[in-house]
């Protein structure tokens, strides 16, 4: 995926001046050689950080390497005016880690005090409004030190790609749905752009790729992705190509000052009547590219599925938290096979923008809905399957109404279960679901719109959430740890 950012990581040690330098210098070089057998690259400073003109020297070597990202390392106590200046005026993401104390034989000269520097490091942080990552347990050895730096690597990249990221929308949101209409002021904050755009505008460039000498090429991808027999004919599948490479190349030349895109485009109910299909397989192949394209002109269901794309590196989605399990499938599928209650579960769907990589079996079909309102002649285009079970992660980055953060995020699985339906679809399920549905998602008005990361990567999101400014990042609670507002007599 080139729709990535690349993290350069650069190890900065530092060092109070009534310590030995050396001290910080040697445990710095002990957890570069950690880090680099591990993780390979990585930019170690020759400045330890000690006063403010160090702080300017080093400042001036991370330009010099091109770093992008900065682990702060107190070797001692460190100086907490020059570290937190550093961070402050790096400019991109930051996390500080601490050195333990190494052995009972050396608590003399050899004594750092570096679990007693985080803590003014980290006051220090906060007084200049600095939001920098500390990891769960910051204050280890060298090898836990370049963990930590390994797991901050995710972190670094979510956060870099959001503020090199330019949203591109077509199109209001549809009629009655206002949940997915948020302000979008908070979006600056970030770094993110964003440039919105009429539908018009998209069929215009979808005319204008007419006969666009590309198309066969990429009819010929299609037909080899769809299952034998599941690709349309060839005028349909020729206006598919045509409307990805309309897709493509306005991304490319519509970057602007931004490095990275994503989309959230309306997709209905006007849509098929002008295209002459629901581009569901579409936005399904673009996500498969790394470039993710919401539904419903969902701005921030794109943000979120483009997090969640930079923290595991692997294709996303955007589904609807929809519906209830039937008590008799539950009956049948799950309760002799799983150990989840039937308010654990739920099938996450949408009309088929679930990338076929993700799918069991999946077939381009007719859209059901639209087919309901507009009929089977231009309904085409959405790609029906189980999603492949495993672990998943839901998550979602949302604006409220007053122009603040919020989030949440819940780890499970999609359970091996037809579902017996159209569209992508699963069934999910995360412990607690019952409650967190209640008291997180309705309770704090999120949409129905959730991203969805393949695998288990709640702890990298969650940290990504929190400092990209959300206030509060929601989670699936336990039953013994009751949510704010919860009713202690139920």
């Amino acid at each position: 995926m080139n729709n990535l950012p690349r993290v350069r990581l650069a190890l900065v040690a530092v060092s109070r001046n009534c310590f030995p330098k050396s001290l910080s210098e040697n445990r710095r070089r002990r957890v570069a050689e950690a880090y680099r057998a591990r993780y390979g690259e990585l930019y170690e400073l020759r400045t330890v950080v000690e006063n403010e003109d160090d702080m300017r020297a080093a400042l001036a070597e991370l330009r010099a390497a091109g770093a992008n990202a900065l682990a702060v390392y107190l070797g001692n106590f460190g100086p907490e005016t020059p570290e937190t200046l550093l961070a402050q005026a790096f400019g991109g993401p930051v996390m500080f880690a601490a050195a333990a104390e190494e052995s009972g034989e050396d608590l003399l000269e050899g004594r750092g005090d570096a679990y007693c520097g985080l803590l003014n490091a980290s006051y220090n942080l906060k007084l200049r409004s600095v939001r920098a990552y500390i990891p769960a347990a910051p204050v280890g050895d060298a090898g836990a030190v370049a963990e930590m730096m390994g797991e901050f690597l995710p972190i670094a990249r979510a956060l870099l790609g959001a503020a090199g990221l330019k949203i591109i929308t077509f199109g209001p949101r549809p009629q009655d749905f206002m949940a997915c209409n948020a302000p979008i002021k908070p979006l600056f904050g970030l770094g993110t752009e964003i440039e919105e755009n009429s539908e018009l505008d998209l069929y215009q460039a979808f005319l204008a790729h007419g006969g666009d000498p590309r198309i066969p090429g990429v009819m010929e991808e299609m037909a080899a992705e769809l299952l034998p027999g599941g690709a349309p004919e060839a005028p349909l599948l020729e206006r598919f190509a045509q409307y990805e490479l309309a897709l493509l190349d306005w991304a490319e030349t519509h970057k602007g000052a931004k490095d990275y895109v994503v989309f959230a485009n309306k997709c209905w109910p006007a849509y098929q009547h002008f295209f002459g299909f629901v581009p569901c397989y579409n936005n399904s192949r673009m996500a498969a590219r790394g470039i993710p394209v919401s539904c419903e002109a969902d701005v921030y269901g794109a943000l979120s599925e483009y997090l969640g794309m930079c923290v595991s590196g692997d294709i996303v989605t955007l589904l609807d938290i929809n519906n209830t399990v039937p008590a008799d499938l539950y009956a049948s599928e799950i309760a002799p096979r799983y150990p989840y209650s039937a308010t654990d579960v739920f099938m996450g769907f949408h009309c088929g923008n679930t990338s076929s990589a993700r799918l069991r079996r999946g077939r381009l079909g007719h859209h059901v809905i639209m087919c309901r309102t507009a009929g089977m002649e231009t309904s085409m285009g959405t790609l029906n399957g189980n999603i492949i079970p495993g672990g998943v992660t839901l998550y979602r980055l949302q604006g409220t109404a007053d122009c603040r953060l919020t989030a949440y995020a819940a780890q499970g699985e999609v359970l091996d279960v037809d579902c017996r339906s159209f569209g992508g679809i699963g069934v999910f399920a995360v412990q607690d679901m019952g409650r967190f549905y209640r008291h997180v998602l309705l309770e704090r008005g999120f949409p129905h719109h959730a991203a969805v990361a393949f695998g288990r990567h709640g702890a990298a999101i969650f940290e990504v959430l929190r400092l990209l400014g959300a206030e509060e990042v929601g989670y699936n609670r336990p039953s013994g740890l009751p949510y704010p507002g919860e009713n202690p007599f139920r």
